[in-house]
């Protein structure tokens, strides 16, 4: 699987392939309907992207809280809590949003981790997230790149809940609350250590405030390259 390792650095930006959010669903897009590549293939290939990531910055540690979303970015998340548990890693996952308004594959993924009897806490506050600062890393999985309204309550407590735990974040393809294509914090935004993206990088992390909470960039593909 192909892997691009990014130092934030402006200098380097023309010297890279970047998308803009519209580009990048139209490549998902593309590699569904014309393709045929299912979306929980793509996804499967997403999440174990961000486990291997996770792993690397675990170093000989085990301790992982993976923060999911409800959306396909959440997804990704469950995923990658799979493949840290088959890894012999100590997973919390926590959901934050509702059940009920999971998408289809993120709800598949959520189902194979409650048959494997991986406790899923909903975190409907930042009370429910207080272990998370026995993990050695924490996995941002709640907002991916689609997202374009200010970041409300209780997840904008919830993130800045996660800055200021102190411990080393991976994000999954944006640092959630950060617009992916300007770069603008919305409201709040995760300060990453390291951000997986997938396919190629995204405008926003080289504009506005991107520099500043991606941390150091890892592109992976999904199964096909641009």
């Amino acid at each position: 699987m192909k892997v691009i390792d990014i130092p934030q650095s402006r200098s380097r930006i023309d010297l890279m392939r970047y998308l803009s959010v519209a580009e990048a669903k139209a490549f998902d897009r593309t590699a569904q309907e014309e393709l045929g590549i299912p979306s929980l293939i793509l996804m499967e290939n997403a999440g174990r992207s961000v486990a291997e990531e996770a792993i690397k910055m675990l170093g000989g540690k085990k301790r992982v809280a993976v923060v999911c979303g409800v959306g396909n970015n959440g997804g990704d998340g469950l995923v990658a809590a799979r493949q840290l548990l088959n890894a012999g890693k100590r997973v919390e996952v926590y959901l934050v949003g509702k059940v009920s308004k999971l998408k289809s594959d993120p709800k598949t993924n959520l189902g194979i981790l409650r048959k494997m009897k991986q406790r899923i806490s909903l975190a409907r506050s930042v009370k429910e997230l207080r272990d998370i600062k026995k993990a050695d890393l924490i996995i941002d999985a709640i907002f991916g790149i689609g997202l374009k309204a200010e970041v409300r309550k209780p997840l904008l407590d919830i993130i800045r809940f996660l800055n200021q735990s102190q411990k080393p974040i991976l994000s999954v393809d944006v640092p959630s609350g950060l617009e992916a294509d300007t770069g603008r914090v919305l409201g709040m935004a995760v300060k990453a250590r390291k951000t997986v993206t997938f396919v190629a990088s995204k405008k926003g992390f080289f504009r506005g405030d991107g520099p500043e909470y991606c941390g150091r960039i890892v592109v992976r593909d999904i199964g096909i390259t641009l």
